[in-house]
């Protein structure tokens, strides 16, 4: 059995909705920072801050951990990368560690910040390699939350994360630089990950995790078609490999299913139904297993 670290804050809601539709449902109360999954390949579940876990995945506290690919940066944690996970505090995408200032500075890029700046960051060590490679010498000072607002009274300058920009925008900042793309990832022990058994189980995990992932992008579309136009129906079709074609029984119809992007079935279905098609079902998938 392995012993999972999950993230607690900002990934921890769309963590805990990912393991639900993988049907490894943790279970916990509000406050429990020990919960469990019913599953006999997990032994211990502990959710803590992502910073933390890639150091304590590197340490064989835990066999496996998932936080995001800029902690694993920071910190220099030497952990085994098993798979990108593309969502992230609000849903789907990558997030970007960006540096800004107050939107009445006169700098519109990093080039321009001034030798001696107070920047204020919850990753000094990625700060300090970036200004480092820069040339540029500034003082760094971390950062336990909150970072944005500290600009302009007590520092010049914020390396932060963010999805959007907005909650720098609607604190007076304008994003002049970006140090980095991070996503959300799933991490091993090195040394957990040579062992079979315990490799056996993450690799299935993580196979249930990514087939959710995968499903939230595709839908399954089947439909009846008149023989007379099946040719034009699939020709419309976009699938991941052939549709399935079946004859219907004691009539000159065909059965017809499919894969299809879920941000193309809107206008697709119409498409269908202008080619031939009837009887269109739209049917949600949970996991997609490649």
């Amino acid at each position: 059995m392995i012993s999972i670290a999950l993230p607690k804050g900002s990934l921890e809601e769309q963590t805990l909705q990912l393991f639900r539709e993988a049907d490894l449902e943790v279970r916990r109360t509000d406050r429990d920072y020990n919960p469990t999954i019913v599953d006999e390949r997990i032994g211990k579940v502990k959710i803590l801050r992502p910073q933390e876990i890639p150091t304590y995945v590197e340490m064989g506290y835990f066999d496996m951990g998932i936080t995001g690919h800029d902690w694993v940066h920071e910190t220099g944690a030497a952990v085994k990368h098993l798979a990108n996970l593309s969502y992230s505090k609000t849903g789907e995408g990558d997030v970007r560690i960006v540096v800004a200032v107050h939107r009445d500075e006169p700098v519109d890029d990093v080039t321009q910040i001034r030798p001696r700046s107070r920047v204020t960051t919850e990753y000094p060590v990625m700060t300090k390699e970036f200004f480092g490679r820069l040339g540029i010498p500034v003082q760094i000072f971390p950062s336990y939350g909150a970072s944005e607002a500290k600009v302009p009274d007590l520092m010049d300058v914020v390396v932060d994360l963010t999805e959007t920009g907005t909650t720098l925008r609607r604190n007076g900042l304008k994003i002049i630089g970006e140090i980095m793309r991070s996503k959300t990832v799933v991490i091993a022990n090195k040394g957990s990950f040579e062992n079979p058994s315990n490799r056996k189980a993450m690799e299935e995990i993580v196979t249930l995790l990514s087939g959710v992932i995968e499903a939230r992008h595709q839908v399954l579309l089947s439909m009846n078609v008149p023989a007379a136009v099946m040719e034009e129906v699939v020709r419309t079709l976009p699938a991941m490999k052939k549709p399935t074609v079946s004859r219907l029984h004691g009539i000159d119809y065909f059965s017809i299913e499919t894969v299809v992007p879920r941000d193309l079935v809107n206008t697709l279905i119409p498409r269908l139904k202008d080619a031939g098609a009837e009887d269109i079902l739209e049917i949600p998938i949970r996991k997609i297993i490649r």
